[in-house]
This record gives structure tokens, C-alpha cells and sequence, in this order.
């Protein structure tokens, strides 16, 4: 798959993709949680500089603890995400989407939600669920020898605790995850949890995000309810582009034509139309 991937191929038929432009995703640490805000918040004036590589730039520092050695003790990508460099979208007849600066590959009885910014119509995150499992999949601009993932779990757990949760960090199938566990009242004023996994994943100045959420959120490891979700994560071929970005900036993706169609005109969320495979 993809001229070198080893993962088991995914299937393209059967995707259930709906179409429904007023669709929130509904985020109980939406202050911390948009695609977007956990990065910025983890860029501030050193770091806001554009990312193009020169010859002077610094080399990377050493790991300021166990996370940031484990984030750097091997290559977490060998079995993707993938940047495009390396790999051979021609190399099979798999039918997937692409979204500009991210190609995904569907998988049977997949849902997608997209969000799209209201202005742009640009894509500014993809929710792709499996059953009771859901995956959020958004892509930021990224240093291009350095990593700033130790300050973004920094700022992640603040703010989570300052919601009153919980976060733990573990060894995960892409190096650190956090697992984050933040309490919320729901609707009806009842105490409720909200349970997620963070994947990272770092390539040539892009930096991948996964927000793990449902069954697959409480589970350990890449088995069971997290398979489906992990198999569509390592898919993901990444396509940046080579313009000069601050580290932290979401990379919008843009709508497949096939898909911008379906898409009405109004403003917030928006969910892929149908592909019924019974049809």
C-alpha cells in the first residue's frame, strides 16, 4: 500500500460519509481543544517565527525529560502517518480522499465530520468515527529541527487541570500520549467525564494531531475499539505545502471537489455526504 506502507489495506468501499452543514463537534475543553488552540497556545515569542530552514539554525536540544527522550529515541513514523516524499500514492487502486495537505484513506463503515471555517470554507479538522469510537484529525505547521511537543503537553495539562481534570502521559503507538480526563456538566446539569487520547505525530515541518474520544478514549494501546482508528491515523499521507508558517498555525485543509459540491453554503460544520455501499 503506497509503494512501501505495511499496514493491511484499507478498504474504500462501504464508507458512510453524510452531509450536515450545521454539525458541531461538541468539545468540553473547546477553550483548549480546537484544532488549532493547543498549538497556538504552545507557540509564544521565540517560537512564533516562520519555519523555513536556514543554515544557522540551532540543532535540536536535549531532552528535558523521559517524554521528550521517548519522543526522540526512535522513528515513530516508520509505519506512517506518512509525509508525500515518502511514499507512492499510484502504487495501488485504493480510492481515498484528498483533502490538499492531507490525503486520508477510508475504511468500511466509516463517518466523517468536517469542520469548515466559516469565512475560508477551508476544512479546519476531520472527525472520522468508528461505531462508539471517534478520531479528530487536524495538521499544524511544525519547527523543522526542533520539536515543541514537550511545550504543547505542557500547556495541554495545564489547562486541563485548570478545568479540574486529569492528565496522564504513557508511552503510545506514536511516542508520548496524553490521556486527559476533564469533567463538564452535561445538559441536564449532571457531573459527566470527558475521556481523550492525544496522538503526535512530527514530519517536515507539519505536526499531526489525532483526538482519541469514545470507547477507543478508555481503552489501552492500538487493539479493540482503538485498531480501526489507529490503521486510519498511520494511513495519513501529509502533502505541505512550502509556505513559510508559524509554528502552532493550523494548516486548513482544503474540500475534493467531489465533496465541495455536496456542501451547502452556509456557515460551521459540515459532514461528508453519503456513499452507501448497499446502493
Amino acid at each position: 500500500m503506497f509503494g512501501r506502507f505495511r499496514h493491511k489495506k484499507a478498504e474504500s468501499s462501504d464508507t458512510d460519509l453524510v452531509e450536515d452543514e450545521d454539525l458541531t463537534q461538541d468539545d468540553p475543553d473547546e477553550d483548549d481543544e480546537s484544532p488549532a488552540r493547543a498549538l497556538d497556545e504552545a507557540t509564544d515569542d521565540e517560537a512564533a517565527e516562520e519555519d523555513t530552514p536556514t543554515d544557522d539554525e540551532p540543532a535540536a536540544a536535549e531532552p528535558a525529560d523521559e517524554w521528550e527522550a521517548l519522543d526522540a529515541g526512535k522513528d515513530w513514523r516508520e509505519d506512517g502517518p506518512f509525509d508525500i516524499s515518502e511514499v507512492d500514492l499510484e502504487a495501488d487502486e485504493v480510492e481515498r480522499l484528498d483533502f490538499g495537505c492531507v490525503v486520508l484513506t477510508p475504511f468500511e463503515g466509516m463517518q466523517m465530520q468536517l469542520q469548515v471555517d466559516q469565512q475560508t470554507r477551508r476544512v479546519q479538522a476531520a472527525l472520522v468515527k468508528a461505531g462508539p469510537s471517534a478520531i479528530e484529525v487536524a495538521l499544524f505547521a511544525a519547527p523543522a529541527h526542533t520539536s515543541t511537543l514537550g511545550q504543547i503537553r505542557d500547556e495541554m495539562s495545564a489547562a486541563t487541570e485548570k478545568a479540574g481534570g486529569t492528565v496522564t502521559l504513557v508511552e503510545g503507538p506514536f511516542g508520548t500520549e496524553v490521556r486527559r480526563v476533564i469533567p463538564l456538566n452535561d445538559p441536564k446539569g449532571n457531573r459527566v467525564y470527558h475521556v481523550s487520547r492525544t496522538w503526535f505525530a512530527q514530519g517536515p515541518k507539519w505536526l499531526l494531531r489525532g483526538v482519541i474520544m469514545g470507547d477507543a478514549a478508555q481503552a489501552e494501546g492500538i487493539d479493540g475499539p482503538s485498531e480501526l482508528l489507529y490503521e486510519f491515523f498511520s494511513n495519513t499521507v501529509v502533502r505541505r505545502d512550502n509556505e513559510p508558517r508559524v509554528p502552532g498555525d493550523l494548516i486548513p485543509m482544503t474540500l475534493p471537489k467531489s465533496l465541495a459540491t455536496s456542501v451547502p453554503g452556509g456557515d460551521g460544520d459540515a459532514e461528508a455526504p453519503t456513499a452507501d455501499a448497499q446502493d
